[in-house]
């Protein structure tokens, strides 16, 4: 997967327009403008890294002429504490201009890449994949869904047009299962799968029925999650979502399900520790 370089772009110009508006009080005071120096990367935590391309890029949009970089570890490496990511010369200007939105872009993705390797390696040698979901900060869900795949997880539908995804209130105002996702298969192309969440073993049987191609097990026991195992027998694909933790991932990846998807890889991950120290 390669992210779109308009958005990442945008993106970045949007992040520095709101942090320094016209100008850096502090930056542009202080520091001559022909003064330059070289800055170094560094891990100050042990994970995977995500984002050094996209945090170097704020300063190749600050800086377009002059700026030099030399990047020592890329998206995917596993970082060990003390590590050099990159290093960059150019002017001290732009060093200092850019660096608290480099270094949220990149800590908030390589965080992103770090828990979802973790999940990754938790489940390991079940035929379960981890995925991420919708539950994104607006505007960065490219970059979060980008970083679930450095980490080596796989991504949920991108938005609403990518698939039709049935969840309760979706069949409550529907008129239940079976009417909902009738009257979706009579409109929907022939390239568009249907997911449909259900809450019980009732619900997966309708489900299954009515032929859906995703059934999500939502907040089910591993002893529910197995029995729909059982009963579903690879008529389906099934996801197991819902207050899915790093303690509890291994036992529902051991149900034999095929997905378990996390909001938490993206929603709330902690960001990992990357600090820029000039020389």
């Amino acid at each position: 997967m390669t992210l779109n370089s308009i958005y990442v772009d945008n993106l970045i110009k949007t992040a520095l327009l709101e942090d320094i508006n016209y100008l850096d009080t502090t930056t542009d005071y202080l520091i001559d403008e022909n003064q330059e120096n070289t800055a170094i990367f560094l891990a100050k935590s042990s994970g995977v890294l995500c984002g050094i391309e996209v945090a170097l890029r704020v300063f190749e949009i600050l800086q377009p002429n002059g700026f030099e970089t030399k990047v020592y570890k890329h998206d995917g490496d596993k970082l060990v504490k003390g590590e050099i990511i990159a290093e960059i010369h150019g002017k001290t200007r732009t060093i200092l201009k850019g660096e608290r939105t480099a270094l949220n872009l990149i800590q908030h993705m390589s965080g992103i890449a770090t828990a979802t390797n973790k999940a990754v390696e938790i489940v390991s040698g079940t035929k379960a994949s981890i995925a991420d979901t919708r539950k994104t900060l607006p505007g960065m869900r490219p970059l979060q869904k980008y970083a679930v795949t450095v980490g080596g997880g796989r991504n949920h539908r991108y938005n609403l047009s990518d698939a039709a995804m049935l969840k309760d209130n979706h069949i409550d105002a529907g008129g239940g299962i079976a009417n909902a996702v009738s009257k979706l298969k009579s409109k929907l192309g022939h390239m568009t799968k249907v997911e449909l969440e259900v809450r019980n073993l009732d619900e997966l049987n309708q489900a299954l029925e009515a032929g859906v191609d995703v059934i999500m097990l939502d907040n089910m026991s591993p002893e529910l999650m197995k029995q729909a195992v059982d009963i579903t027998a690879g008529k389906a694909l099934l996801e197991a979502s819902g207050g899915i933790t790093d303690e509890t991932l291994r036992e529902i990846a051991e149900t034999g399900v095929d997905i378990i998807s996390m909001g938490a890889l993206t929603h709330s991950v902690k960001a990992f520790d990357i600090s820029l120290k000039i020389k």
